[in-house]
Order: C-alpha cells, then sequence, then structure tokens
C-alpha cells in the first residue's frame, strides 16, 4: 500500500487527539513523507472488557494504518505479568496466565468494533519476553540507570509517605522498552500515563540498536463521573454496552467534560474546535445528545442511534419504562435485595449493592428501597431499578 504524504492529512493524524510528539513534531512529519514507518499501540489485558478511553488510541493507530504505514496493536501477554504502574499508588494484583487467557478471549470481537484487521498486526509481547534469559534481562537493564526508574514521580510519592515500591515495578519500564527494541519501531503511541515507560523504550532502542524511536502520547479521558476511569468504580463507557446503555452514560456526563468525549467521534479537528468553540453559545445538552448519537452511530450505525435517542427521551423525559426489559426467572419466593440485585446480574457483589441502596440508587416497581435489610416478595411482573438505566424484570 502507497502511503499518504498530503501534508495536510498528515498533519490531522499529528494534532487530532494529540497532547505531545516527542522529540519533534516536524521531523516525524518529514519522516512520514519520506517512508513507511512501522508504529505501535500496546494495551495490557488486565480486563475483560474493553471501554471508550482504549479506542483513543485505537483510533490514532488506524489512523497511521489508513495513511499506508505498518501499524502494529501490542497485546501485553508479557508485561501484564509485571503489571503498569503508571498513576497508582498501590502495586497492581499479580495476575495469572489462565486470568490472561480468559481477559484476552473476546478481546477480537470488540476489537474489530474500532480496528480494520486487514491493515492492522496483532502481535502478542509474551512472544518475545516470556522467552528472555537472566543474561537477556541484564543486558537490558544494563543500559537504563536504576535511579532513572526510581525518579518515577509516582514512585517518589509512594517513597515519601513510606510506601513501598516493589521491584517488579521497577522492571515494568524495562520490559516495555524492550518492545520497541524487538518490534524495530519508529513510533510508539500511548497515553500520557505511558510518556515515562515509552521514552524509556526510546533510549533502549537508541542505545541497542541505534536508532530513533518518535514518541506520541495522547490525553486521558476522564470516567462519566468526572474521575479517572476505573473498572471498579463502574464509570466507564464499554464498547460492548447497548445502544441504549452507551448512549445514556454519554448523556450523563458533566458538561465539562463534553469537548473531551468529542474525541471518541470521527470528527475532525476543525469540526470539533468549532463545537468547543460554540459550546459557550449552545445548549450543552443538545450538543451532549449530538455527542452521544455520534458515539453509538460508529458502534451499531445510524438506525439504532436514533431509537436510543428516542429510547432515552422515553426514560427521562416522559418517565416511563423502557419498551425492552431484559428478564430473568427466579426460583426463590423471597429475597434480600442485596442477594436480588447480584442474582439478577445488576450489580457484581453485595457490597455494591449495599452502596447503592445507600445512595438511593435502587427501586423496586419505581419505588425507592432505602434498607439493605430489606425482603422483596419475588412476583411476576416486578421491575427492578439500579441508577437511571438499569432495568430487569422477573419473568
Amino acid at each position: 500500500m502507497k502511503i499518504n504524504t498530503n501534508p495536510k492529512t498528515i498533519d490531522e493524524v499529528l494534532r487530532r487527539g494529540v497532547e505531545e510528539i516527542l522529540p519533534n513534531r516536524e521531523k516525524l512529519k518529514s519522516l512520514m513523507r519520506k517512508r513507511k514507518i512501522r508504529v505501535y499501540l500496546g494495551i495490557d489485558p488486565t480486563g475483560k472488557r474493553l471501554h471508550l478511553g482504549h479506542t483513543i488510541g485505537l483510533k490514532k493507530l488506524q489512523e497511521f494504518a489508513e495513511l499506508g504505514h505498518e501499524a502494529i496493536l501490542v497485546v501485553g501477554t508479557g508485561t501484564v505479568f509485571a503489571g503498569d504502574p503508571s498513576l497508582r499508588d498501590s502495586p497492581r494484583p499479580l495476575i495469572t496466565p489462565k486470568e490472561v487467557r480468559e481477559n484476552i478471549k473476546n478481546w477480537k470481537n470488540q476489537l474489530r468494533r474500532v480496528i480494520d484487521f486487514s491493515k492492522i498486526k496483532i502481535r502478542y509481547n509474551g512472544e518475545w519476553l516470556l522467552k528472555l534469559k537472566l543474561k537477556d534481562i541484564i543486558k537490558i537493564a544494563s543500559h537504563i540507570s536504576a535511579a532513572k526508574l526510581f525518579q518515577r514521580e509516582m514512585f517518589q510519592r509512594r517513597l515519601k509517605k513510606g510506601d513501598t515500591v516493589w521491584t517488579h515495578e521497577i522492571l515494568y519500564p524495562l520490559l516495555q522498552g524492550y518492545d520497541s527494541v524487538a518490534l524495530n519501531v519508529d513510533l510508539e503511541i500511548g497515553g500520557t500515563d505511558q510518556t515515562f515507560n515509552m521514552l524509556i523504550g526510546r533510549e533502549l532502542l537508541k542505545k541497542m540498536k541505534n536508532k530513533e524511536k518518535f514518541v506520541l502520547t495522547f490525553p486521558l479521558i476522564l470516567g462519566i463521573d468526572g474521575q479517572p476511569m476505573s473498572k471498579t468504580k463502574g464509570n466507564c463507557v464499554w464498547i460492548e454496552d447497548s445502544p441504549e446503555e452507551m448512549f445514556g452514560k454519554l448523556m450523563s456526563i458533566p458538561d465539562s467534560l463534553i469537548g473531551d468525549y468529542l474525541l471518541f467521534t470521527n470528527l475532525s479537528l476543525k469540526e470539533i474546535q468549532k463545537i468547543k468553540r460554540g459550546l459557550l453559545k449552545n445548549n450543552p445538552r443538545q450538543v451532549k445528545e449530538e455527542l452521544a448519537k455520534e458515539v453509538v452511530a460508529f458502534y451499531y450505525g445510524e438506525e439504532k442511534a436514533r431509537k436510543a435517542v428516542e429510547e432515552f427521551k422515553r426514560v427521562f423525559k416522559e418517565k416511563k419504562l423502557p419498551q425492552k426489559i431484559p428478564e430473568i426467572k427466579i426460583k426463590e419466593k423471597k429475597l434480600n435485595i442485596l442477594d436480588l440485585l447480584v442474582r439478577a446480574k445488576l450489580l457484581p457483589s453485595k457490597s455494591e449493592a449495599k452502596r447503592m441502596i445507600l445512595q438511593g440508587g435502587v427501586k423496586i416497581n419505581r419505588k425507592r428501597i432505602s434498607d439493605w435489610k430489606t425482603q422483596i416478595e419475588i412476583k411476576k411482573g416486578i421491575v427492578i431499578q439500579v441508577g437511571k438505566r438499569r432495568f430487569v424484570k422477573i419473568k
């Protein structure tokens, strides 16, 4: 495939949703006009689901592929065992090989909704990292000073608090950095939280192969509650959310996040900047609705996006029940509300269910449940509601 050397097209890719390019944007732009480059994005399989935050990097990788460059998605089946310490005040729980296999089992189904596998290669860094011998690891480590690894802000913060920084956490940047060497890349892309790791890779590639690597960072987008996206907080919009769930979640974001969430659309940089300028004049709710509709249409098509809009208006404006409510069958005649919520798969645990009840987010047949000790009589047709968007009916 011939590379696209149009300066305006390249500039759009290097600016839209881009935080920083190191060491120099113009140098990278010049290289991209001269020859095909090899670019990669890495994602560690720490969970089974991918959220919209992941799509910022995935879409950027696809943009490079569309320009005719060699694009590689690296699934961190090796780095995941060390656990990325970026932005963490405590170490990640160690993960098992079985958990990794379970996590990535359904990834391709999710990824194909964002990227084109005919244009992007998928590699697993366990292919090379898990084959390294002690002498190899020592050689890699000999190129980076221990002082540099300890300079990381989160490590310094932990040490000042008297907390522990574990050796396997210090090794993580070296392992991720070695991906650049193993793949012999020209460019690595990643979130701003990955800048340190990516620069270690840049240094390793320079010292081990005398090759320069560029680093492109994109911003980390906050969750729908304005806090960092977290699986445990449940503040993510998942790629596999239903059209109605996805639309509802996007409509719930604070107005201050509208500009950032426009990066989840396919709008051009010029269009995004125009909408941002107009936010001061226009009704944010209307802009949010267009944003939500645009995102849902990308994953599900225009027709399902239109129906998601109608369903949202039905439930939130007209205060009616959704037209389609998932049904479950429960054998018991009576259950504690916590057990019922977990059994209905509306919440993952009793502790989460209790928290939601105390926050006033649980209703049975539109009546709010305020006591987590409440016993519920199981009857056909009962509608259980959690939050504003999750409903289940007893059949």
